[in-house]
């Protein structure tokens, strides 16, 4: 009996009671190799013993102030600390209790900072498709999860969606993967353009796409683009860090990959590493100063933004990040993981791709590789991969629509920054074994 109102209302889930390094552990001892850091949130792993004694030092001194009457000593701290390894212009941090409020106030912020500065026609936000960027409203509305949007549709805001930079499915035989990058990133020009180029506020991406399509990086040169188009025009580009930011990449923050910075970033997940809930919206000090000269206020904010608990645990988990050489290690252990799924599935007659970067990779399932054509969606391929997963003591991340919202299958994994070389061989070998369980059934 339960009065949790669980993700799945036919099935209460297994009992969580303890968490050590990369495993977790249910009610009856089973242990789980947590392959996704659950949605690409656990960098740390579990039971990490500095954060943990930041986080008891900082509720022993002060659990909560509103920000409202005041600042604090933690949130300061970190806002420093994200800023000086910050890429670009970024001057500003706005904290918040997760991605889909970071989405949010990115939003609202690039709204009022083109009131604020006289231009209140420009009022149209672009993303693009296959995209996800959260699940309130607004953030629901900018992401191109079609699955996600349909039954709430009535209620999104109108947002312009152009195609997503997707090597894989959209890059023509024969074109160079430069020249794709370029054509994919013309699509925002000509939206912007079709939309009227004083009436466009901002254009939303994820650097490398996280739960939608699977751990997709941008073609060389598109995000450099991109970057180039939204100058030309005068809009705000907001890049969407929340899954492949914070050293998952192998970058603290993953646009530094494609050399450029944004003017708004959103981060979570992997800020907190799942000890606290907190995620953060960084902007330029010239969108910040704006909003100061005139009206002095962002029209915004949440109870819990700023939290003091929640940002010392956040300042804990990015000095590790920093100083431990978790970061590089990300890297390194990325590429060790990206070897052995290439070792064990790169023949695999049903895995058409295997993507990613650093820690965040994802691996393409298909009925043909010759064609790539994806299964059958009624076949329900991503959801037996997760159960025969969890089965085998593996947790991971499928998700089904990858091409479209209907068709596609695809496994992401993010695992702790701190896997070992024995825990990346038990990770192929169930995974191996969930493909293989699932496709046959």
């Amino acid at each position: 009996m339960t009065h949790v109102f669980h993700r799945n209302s036919r099935k209460a889930p297994p009992k969580a009671v303890r968490g050590a390094g990369c495993y977790l552990y249910d009610a009856t001892g089973k242990a789980y190799l947590d392959g996704s850091g659950g949605a690409a949130v656990s960098c740390l792993g579990h039971g990490d013993a500095d954060v943990i004694a930041a986080v008891q030092a900082q509720v022993a001194d002060l659990a909560f102030a509103h920000t409202g009457f005041f600042t604090s000593d933690p949130a300061e701290a970190l806002a420093e600390l994200l800023i000086a390894n910050a890429p670009g212009a970024l001057d500003r941090v706005y904290f918040v209790s997760g991605g889909s409020e970071a989405t949010e106030a990115a939003i609202k912020l690039a709204r009022q900072y083109f009131v604020e500065t006289g231009q209140p026609q420009r009022r149209h936000l672009i993303a693009r498709r296959q995209s996800y960027h959260g699940n309130t409203l607004g953030a629901l509305a900018a992401g191109g999860n079609a699955w996600r949007r349909q039954q709430f549709a009535p209620l999104l805001i109108e947002v312009s969606h152009i195609a997503p930079c997707y090597d894989y499915v959209l890059r023509d035989e024969g074109e160079s993967a430069e020249a794709y990058g370029l054509r994919a990133a013309q699509e925002l020009e000509d939206e912007i353009l079709r939309l009227g180029p004083d009436s466009v506020m901002a254009f939303i991406a994820e650097p490398v796409v996280g739960a939608t399509l699977g751990a997709v990086p941008a073609a060389p040169g598109y995000f450099r683009r991109i970057r180039e188009i939204c100058d030309r025009y005068g809009v705000l580009l907001i890049l969407d860090e929340v899954m492949c930011g914070m050293g998952r990449t192998g970058h603290l923050f993953a646009c530094e990959a494609d050399g450029i910075a944004p003017d708004i970033a959103c981060i979570a997940k992997g800020l907190g590493a799942g000890y606290q809930p907190i995620g953060a919206m960084l902007c330029t000090g010239t969108i910040h100063d704006a909003i100061a000269a005139g009206s002095g206020f962002f029209q915004h904010g949440h109870t819990y933004l700023g939290h003091p608990v929640a940002a010392a645990a956040g300042r804990a988990v990015v000095e590790k990040l920093l100083h431990e050489g978790l970061i590089a290690r990300a890297g390194v252990q990325g590429a060790a993981l990206r070897a052995a799924l290439d070792d064990r599935f790169g023949q695999h007659p049903h895995v058409g791709d295997i993507r990613g970067r650093g820690l965040f990779l994802g691996l393409e399932l298909v009925a043909d590789r010759e064609t790539k054509a994806p299964f059958d969606p009624a076949r329900g391929i991503a959801a037996r991969i997760k159960a025969e997963a969890f089965e085998a003591g593996l947790i991971c991340y499928p998700m089904a629509g990858t091409r479209d919202g209907r068709q596609g299958d695809h496994v992401l994994l993010a695992p702790p920054f701190i896997i070992d070389e024995a825990q990346i061989g038990e990770l192929t070998d169930k995974l191996a074994t969930a493909i293989d369980r699932a496709l046959a059934g």
